[in-house]
């Protein structure tokens, strides 16, 4: 039988890895997992009390709104207005989302269809560049080299045709890490003005940044609230992935447009997970700076291991992972191999960087899903692998990694 929509769907490779991680445990090996980036810190104990004690209420039990709950969209908000100096109506400018993956695909969905073109930087969290595809559109790669996304990006909407009629972008960008400054964002809000496409941004990791970042939304730009929308996720600021509570804010007729298609789709997140989810932005604000601190443990421990093994790696500014450049020595086997060498040879599961798309197979990813103390054993095994003496500069053997 042939199937609709998911036939051209690009293949899953890091099920490949993943296949393997789990034949090496089943064989009694411990693999060290910084593949997925699937959060191992705790929810806020509020927010877990709550939905505990709304769980036991029957009412709740029943359908809820699909916009979500009037006070779940005043507290997200409240956020945007306390932390990105961004001022929203939660009766025009908010709608809860099962996640943030669920709010995209069904954005595109209202936004794209077949003709319609849609620019994606790319490597890309795969979502971004398979949502415009399941609407029916055509994907444009922005090609990012290096550091320069910007110029990519308004290379590609210039050469698109059509014109597109959506862009997303991500600051801080899974996998690349790259951040964005209020003036790139300016920047693209003034090119979605000009070019009449829709600028999607999602700021999965927007409370997640390091060595003084602080990651702009991008409705803070003057005129955004004109052209763009913004996916916020409680998945890695509050460290609630398996929740599903997402939101997607911004321009009124966008999010209108999406509340209408979910009211035909679903009935929202279940109830008690939005009231506790409520209970979390007001009484919980500063939990995000908890989950950072944890985070920027980790990338310190991930980046000095790496480094005594001979194996240089910019830190990150942003996000919960760490994009690296395959060492010279074994860019010729591409990150697929590579990253089944890891697992093979050292017990360390990896994302292979191609499976992020076109400019991704020179890098795998780490994700900051483990303990510091795994991930200094991690990169103690790296270092066996790599073969490399103490590296010059990096800090002394005395160190517990």
């Amino acid at each position: 039988m042939e199937f609709r929509r998911i036939h051209d769907l690009p293949p899953y490779v890091f099920a490949t890895v993943d296949q393997l991680k789990r034949e090496l445990r089943r064989q009694g090996r411990d693999v060290i997992d910084l593949g997925f980036g699937n959060p191992d810190i705790p929810s806020p104990d509020v927010a877990v009390e709550k939905l505990a004690e709304a769980a036991l209420r029957p009412v709740n039990h029943r359908y809820s709104a699909s916009r979500g709950l009037p006070n779940l969209r005043a507290a997200i908000c409240e956020r945007y207005a306390s932390h990105f100096g961004v001022e929203l109506d939660p009766e025009i400018h908010a709608v809860s989302t099962i996640g943030a993956k669920e709010g995209l695909a069904h954005l595109l969905w209202v936004l794209a269809g077949p003709g319609d073109t849609v620019v994606v930087p790319s490597p890309a969290y795969p979502i971004h560049l398979v949502a415009p595809r399941l609407a029916g559109a055509t994907v444009i790669h922005a090609l990012i080299e290096g550091d320069e996304m910007l110029g990519a990006i308004e290379a590609a909407v210039h050469a698109a045709e059509p014109s597109p009629r959506a862009v997303i972008v991500s600051f801080p960008h899974n996998p690349t890490t790259q951040c964005a400054t209020p003036e790139i964002m300016q920047r693209l809000v003034d090119l979605a003005r000009e070019r009449e496409f829709i600028l999607i941004h999602d700021f999965a990791y927007a409370d997640i940044a390091f060595d003084g970042h602080e990651p702009p939304s991008i409705l803070a730009a003057e005129g955004a609230l004109d052209c763009a929308v913004e996916l916020y996720s409680m998945t890695k600021s509050f460290s609630m992935a398996g929740w599903r509570m997402g939101f997607c804010l911004g321009r009124p007729d966008v999010v209108a447009a999406l509340a209408k298609l979910k009211s035909y789709l679903d009935y929202g997140t279940f109830q008690p997970i939005q009231i506790a989810a409520i209970v979390a932005l007001r009484e919980a604000p500063d939990y995000p700076i908890e989950v950072n601190e944890i985070y920027l443990g980790r990338r310190d421990a991930l980046i000095g291991g790496l480094a005594r093994a001979g194996w240089d790696v910019e830190p990150p500014r942003g996000t919960m992972f760490v994009w690296a450049p395959i060492p010279e020595e074994h860019a010729h086997l591409g990150s697929l191999e590579f990253a089944l060498k890891l697992a093979r040879e050292a017990d360390v599961a990896v994302s292979p960087g191609v499976g992020f798309g076109d400019g991704g197979d020179g890098h795998v990813r780490f994700a900051l899903v483990e303990n510091e103390e795994r991930i200094r054993q991690a990169t103690r095994n790296i270092r066996r692998l790599l073969g490399a003496p103490h590296h010059v500069g990096a800090p002394s053997d005395a160190d517990p990694t």
